[in-house]
């Protein structure tokens, strides 16, 4: 299979030749994987119980697709991702905002993914063969997961896109064998080891794991479900249809692997830690399934996650192939999973990054779905170009070509997140208005949408010539 050569360039119509069903698998076998399992493990470590945990996690991933999916659509009108088609509101400059948001997104996920895999694997190698659990079988295992995260990162779209359909199927039946596995130990009851509820009462704890590990998981892809639609014609497949893949894929693909791990968690009384009791627990029948979910189940999710990485950062810097982005955030990615892994205590550095990037993520999905719905989703392709091209010029081109009445919103709404966000080392100031619950992706959602409505009302575009400056900046803004 060829490499890929797209990068944030617009896809020819003939080139797009995926359709909802591809979408479907490769939202549902990426998400299949220890990185996003894990995510079902911090309920529980926040003293929840296992209904309390189950109807976070469900509440959360419900609300996130609902407000996320729509995103997809972007991407199918403009063929090209997320980030990029974001400059149609803030300007083909001001689109980095997103780039970076996405960046950031991705870089986290990616470093989990092989942080947490990595760990199962070295354990489950540890009871098979008597593995020294030592920095050096760490280091290993790390890069390993790494470099065959790299090759189908580089390689692209469609071969991510034939991993991910057989990992729908191959750890579908893994993860199935797993409930068997774990079932006999399984307890519905809190965990004592958890201490009671981390932020002292039910509704609060609640409530924060609604976002940290329900609402994070649909929020992760704000910037990622454009990397995928553009390679949809819209020509063959409705907005319906894609709409509908999306939360499908987004729908199954989150529950599934989270609900899993919060059973697990349960099953195996991981309440401090997750991998290493997993990895105790398992009957010996299910190690060699276990290892074969910590490897293959990373490396898909990752390279997808890795893949988004170098579009972003190939959005960046137009100069760099997206072959050579991606293997740059690669060994940045790997440097952080080192450093994960002897630095961070799992649950702290899971909470606070999943809820500081929502509370920055949150507001630039709001007004780019705003823009969305005013312009109907019409879009000049040609035009969000400009900034890859080395150019000037279009009605995407604002000021300088930054619109800073909404790149204003955002900084706002993103601001407001961060001083309402509840993290395990640090509390917003805001947090005595919604009587110490986490609502900071609210928050920064509505003030950073109800900005952007009342700095920006709709207006019609302005053409700027290319090469020139437009001579009345302040009427483009």
């Amino acid at each position: 299979m060829p490499m890929e050569q797209r990068g944030v360039d617009t896809i020819p119509d003939e080139e797009r030749t995926s359709g909802p069903r591809d979408l479907v698998s490769i939202l549902v076998g990426s998400n299949l994987c220890l990185g996003v399992i894990i995510f079902g493990w911090l309920p529980p470590s926040f003293g929840l119980g296992w209904w309390a945990s189950l109807s976070s996690i469900v509440v959360g991933t419900v609300v996130g697709t609902l407000f996320t999916a729509p995103l997809a659509l972007v991407s199918l009108r403009t063929a090209t991702n997320l980030s990029t088609s974001s400059g149609a509101q803030f300007g083909v400059r001001g689109r980095l905002v997103g780039s970076v948001v996405g960046l950031l997104l991705a870089l986290g996920y990616t470093t989990l993914t092989v942080w947490v895999g990595g760990d199962v694997m070295v354990s489950v190698l540890h009871r098979l063969f008597g593995l020294t659990t030592n920095g050096g079988a760490y280091a290993f295992v790390y890069a390993l997961l790494a470099a065959a995260t790299v090759a189908g990162a580089v390689y692209g779209y469609r071969v991510l896109l034939t991993l991910s359909r057989a990992l729908t199927i191959g750890m579908t039946a893994l993860l199935a064998l797993g409930v068997i596995a774990y079932a006999p130990h399984f307890t519905a009851s809190a965990l004592p080891e958890a201490g009671g509820y981390l932020l002292g009462g039910f509704w609060p704890t609640w409530f924060l794991a609604t976002v940290a590990a329900g609402l994070s998981g649909p929020v992760a892809f704000i910037t990622l479900l454009g990397d995928y639609t553009r390679y949809i014609s819209p020509a063959r497949h409705s907005a319906r249809r894609v709409l509908h893949a999306t939360w499908l894929g987004l729908i199954l693909g989150l529950l599934v692997p989270q609900l899993f791990g919060t059973f697990t968690a349960y099953a195996a009384r991981a309440a401090l830690d997750y991998a290493g009791p997993l990895v105790d627990a398992s009957p010996g029948w299910y190690l060699v399934p276990l290892l074969l979910a910590a490897s293959a189940g990373s490396v898909g999710n990752a390279g997808l996650m890795l893949y988004s990485m170098g579009l972003d950062l190939d959005a960046i810097l137009p100069r760099a192939s997206r072959a050579r982005a991606t293997c740059t955030v690669a060994v940045v990615a790997t440097v952080c999973v080192f450093v994960g892994h002897y630095a961070w205590n799992a649950q702290s550095a899971m909470t606070s990054f999943v809820l500081l990037l929502t509370a920055i993520g949150t507001p630039w999905a709001v007004i780019t779905l705003i823009g969305f719905v005013r312009d109907r989703g019409v879009y000049d392709a040609d035009a969000l170009q400009v900034f890859n091209r080395r150019a000037r010029g279009g009605i995407y081109w604002y000021r300088s070509g930054w619109n800073v009445r909404a790149t204003a919103s955002w900084a706002a709404g993103a601001a407001v997140g961060l001083l309402a966000v509840s993290l395990p080392s640090y509390e917003g100031p805001l947090l005595s208005l919604t009587q110490g619950v986490d609502c900071s992706f609210l928050l920064s959602g509505a003030v950073g949408g109800l900005a952007y409505l009342a700095l920006s009302p709709r207006q019609r575009p302005v053409h700027v010539k290319a090469g020139k400056e437009p001579a009345r900046a302040e009427s483009a803004l």
